[in-house]
């Protein structure tokens, strides 16, 4: 088996003139992620593809987006997801590419996924993800929008603001990203406190 990771001084896998974690943008699974350790330290870079397939613990944001009356944007994620695919999911985000900060990644993936800008996303807490052979590091935000939103066809693929009390309910009803799941219940006790 080849190691695809290198160590994070002197990398060589990010082409001259590239933004860090470019990649072609047509197929996310060779996006450049950074691989980190248990304290959240980079370690090596390895595509999307390798990170998942290895299960290398590696860095995502997550935006609990909601509008001026309090409602939620919660989502179902396309079929054609690498990681739960046609699950639904209360926050937006995604893996924080090689080189990039959880702040940029937070901006650049609230406003992919919702198709607008200008969105700024507070941060609130950050935590290791670990369940079966799948680990990362969840840097959790919230952000309010008042205005339209036009999600992105290739990541959303049904949308609408629920309340905090529909939510609960449909927790209970459909099949939520595990993830996500576990952010929303440390977001709860962290606003809680």
């Amino acid at each position: 088996m080849t190691d695809h990771t290198t160590p994070a001084a002197g990398r060589t896998d990010v082409p001259a003139g590239a933004s860090p974690g470019a990649a072609d943008p047509a197929d996310p699974a060779e996006e450049l992620l950074d691989v980190v350790d248990a304290q959240d330290r980079v370690t090596g870079t390895a595509p999307r593809r390798e990170v998942y397939r290895l299960g290398l613990t590696h860095r995502c944001v997550f935006i609990l987006v909601r509008n001026p009356q309090g409602r939620i944007f919660v989502h179902r994620r396309t079929d054609t997801k690498m990681f739960a695919p046609g699950a639904y999911d209360m926050f937006v985000g995604g893996v924080v590419g090689a080189g990039e900060t959880y702040g940029a990644a937070a901006v650049r993936e609230a406003e992919e996924e919702l198709g607008v800008s200008g969105v700024r996303p507070r941060p609130l807490f950050k935590y290791l993800f670990e369940q079966d052979r799948l680990s990362w590091w969840c840097d959790v935000y919230e952000a309010v929008w008042d205005g339209p939103v036009a999600p992105q066809v290739e990541e959303v693929a049904w949308h609408d603001w629920l309340t905090g009390a529909e939510l609960a309910a449909r927790l209970t009803e459909w099949d939520f990203v595990p993830d996500g799941r576990e952010a929303y219940r440390r977001y709860l006790e962290f606003s809680a406190s």
